[in-house]
């Protein structure tokens, strides 16, 4: 049995598939196949079931990759109190982050990350929640900041913050932060929003159902850059975190204010790899956006608020 085996063991259970699990872990899926039957003749169980619509694990199967899992998470653990925390890093991290994400921190992220460590290369990526989990499992990132995505063994999740979000209209709307608006209001203003594959959407659409509304758009619009430019031409209102916009209010560009009864609101995670090692310079990259994220928070920039790890 070794590491490589319980790595797969974890992807073909979580995607129910040989071929995909060998195309995201870019090895033969005959190669693959193999390990899953040595590892399973060593322990002398059948761990999944092979049928023409996928693969499904078995319930020792179960149980071995509940085992596996926490084999895999103390493996960082060992990697990561033997890491050098003191030294300067050098190399590359590769992280992703969520566009409106890379509005609010790029700058201070990097700025901070130079400051402590200079030798530290930082390579940017920025899509949807969707596609930094991919690139993500595939090794493509070492860290993604995203919006809630769903439990999976193969990741390792950090909750960051609950980020509020705003009904955001052009500057000469009258919006304003101290007078909060009934989310049912949105039942008569037309909106520019995301396409109901962006997370945000399906909030918006969470939050109406609640108050017992339907929105209206005619424009949907999956791009950030777009959405504002389109709300402050005056095409339609939105909803949005104050933080990449926060300039733009401050400059009476745009107006917003807080949406109540019910608040939109969604939560902001770290995601790390849980089946390959993460580096000391990934954990600090991840700890230095939670500290600016909190600093944000602090001085009313990022509405919402922190979340405890260790109370979730």
């Amino acid at each position: 049995m070794d590491v490589a085996q319980l790595k797969t063991l974890i992807h073909v259970a979580e995607l129910g598939s040989l071929s995909k699990a060998a195309d995201r872990l870019r090895i033969a899926q005959p190669a693959l196949s193999r390990q899953i039957r040595l590892l399973e003749k060593e322990l002398g169980a059948v761990l999944f079931e092979r049928h023409g619509r996928g693969t499904v694990i078995t319930e020792i199967g179960r149980d071995v990759l509940n085992h596996a899992t926490r084999v895999m998470t103390e493996l960082d653990a060992i990697r990561n109190v033997t890491s050098e925390e003191s030294a300067s890093f050098k190399g590359l991290v590769s992280i992703g982050t969520t566009p409106t994400v890379a509005e609010i921190v790029t700058v201070p992220l990097v700025k901070k990350i130079r400051e402590v460590h200079p030798q530290l290369s930082i390579r940017l990526s920025s899509a949807f929640t969707g596609h930094l989990l991919d690139w993500l499992q595939r090794g493509e990132l070492e860290l993604a900041v995203s919006y809630d995505p769903q439990p999976l063994r193969s990741l390792r999740i950090v909750p960051v913050m609950m980020e509020n979000l705003l009904f955001v209209g052009a500057g000469g709307k009258g919006l304003r932060m101290d007078r909060p608006v009934p989310f049912a209001a949105l039942a008569h203003e037309e909106l520019v929003l995301p396409s109901l594959r962006h997370g945000l959407r399906g909030i918006m659409e969470e939050c109406a159902r609640q108050a017992g509304i339907q929105l209206r758009g005619s424009v949907e619009a999956d791009s950030f850059g777009a959405m504002i430019d389109l709300v402050r031409n005056g095409v339609g209102s939105t909803a949005l975190p104050l933080a990449p916009i926060h300039a733009l209010v401050e400059s009476g560009v745009l107006c917003a204010a807080p949406l109540v009864n019910p608040t939109p609101a969604r939560k902001l995670v770290l995601a790390y790899p849980a089946d390959r090692s993460v580096s000391a310079a990934a954990r600090f990259v991840g700890d230095t956006f939670t500290e600016i994220a909190a600093d944000l928070v602090a001085r009313n920039i990022w509405v919402g608020h922190m979340i405890d790890p260790g109370k979730t």
